[in-house]
């Protein structure tokens, strides 16, 4: 991986977004291509599965690989781009890293995808943004037809996230609860995990660029309750300037303090969900049935889901003993 990255995806996908800034930081030479993963560049590999972003690397051979996922993603540029790592060198650290992050990809992309569709003055907003990411040059009504026909489709999805009128509350909560504790834990070195970035840091700022900035209503919740976290996600989208120590990170025991209320809150509403969704798969059920946060809660099985609780037990076990004393 010699070669300039080339990253395909729109500026509406959290984890365009969280793939930029990450490469930013780390100061990765890329290109960005703005387009749809079902429309990639001509003469470019498809994916396995086509999702945004797309990242296309050297084969070694002269050609392209392309990539797709970003949590292997970023665990490869470590492996390969060494210096300016956003994964902790700490075993411990390096778990809560993996949890944070995985519960920033998986579950707060069902307040993001509930306050972008669920709210009609949301929807107003969404849909000719998603109409005119895909191309500036549409005319006016291009646009507005593309944009009802986006609306309706998505908002007909929102089952996919579990989001309807039942389970509205608990994951409105659920981001509710989350920037005050975002507030308090970042006031303390900046970051989640210390005065430096990690991975988790770039997923969460992934689904905030749309919760804290484009759609409305989770927006003014996020401005009124932490003008800090919205000046966070601001200064989160490029730190290339920023030069980070060893001695940046918290400690295990900083972290196990420092980290209480955020992993209270996995705890709270996302393990639920990964261990129910597991179970449901495992029975061969097409729909997950559970409880979380007190409040029922209902979706269709999610088999990647079942593949981040697998890859998370599987991190753990790996941990030598002392980091496991130390998380538990």
């Amino acid at each position: 991986m010699t070669d300039r990255i080339e990253l395909l995806g729109v500026p509406g996908s959290p984890y365009t977004r969280k793939m930029l800034a990450l490469l930013r930081y780390r100061r990765i030479p890329y290109s960005v291509i703005w387009g749809s993963h079902r429309n990639p560049p001509a003469g470019y590999p498809e994916p396995k599965v086509k999702l945004l972003p797309t990242v296309y690397v050297s084969d070694g051979q002269g050609g392209r690989e392309a990539l797709v996922d970003s949590t292997p993603i970023a665990e490869r540029l470590e492996r390969e781009f060494p210096g300016r790592e956003a994964i902790p060198p700490d075993p411990a650290l390096a778990f809560y890293n993996a949890l944070i992050e995985d519960y920033a990809d998986e579950w707060l992309t069902k307040p993001m995808f509930h306050f972008r569709w669920y709210h009609e003055a949301d929807r107003i907003n969404a849909g000719p943004q998603l109409a005119l990411w895909g191309a500036t040059t549409r005319s006016d009504e291009e646009a507005k037809q593309l944009s009802a026909m986006l609306t309706e489709h998505q908002f007909n999805r929102l089952y996919v996230v579990g989001s309807n009128e039942i389970t509205a509350a608990t994951i409105e909560q659920s981001f509710v609860r989350l920037v005050g504790i975002l507030d308090r834990l970042l006031s303390r070195r900046g970051f989640v995990l210390g005065a430096r970035p990690a991975t988790a840091d770039f997923a969460l700022f992934g689904q905030l660029t749309q919760l804290g900035v484009v759609e409305p209503t989770s927006a003014a919740i996020l401005s009124k309750g932490s003008p800090r976290l919205r000046a966070w996600i601001d200064s989160m989208e490029d730190l290339s300037g920023l030069n980070p120590s060893e001695a940046d990170w918290f400690t295990p025991e900083e972290a196990g303090e420092c980290l209480r209320p955020l992993l209270q809150e996995i705890g709270r509403v996302y393990i639920p969900f990964l261990l129910a969704n597991a179970a449901a798969a495992e029975s061969c059920n097409a729909q997950v049935e559970a409880v979380i946060d007190g409040g029922p809660w209902s979706q269709p099985v999610f088999p990647y889901q079942v593949r981040c609780l697998a890859n998370l037990r599987e991190k753990f076990s790996q941990l030598p003993q002392s980091a496991k004393i130390m998380l538990k």
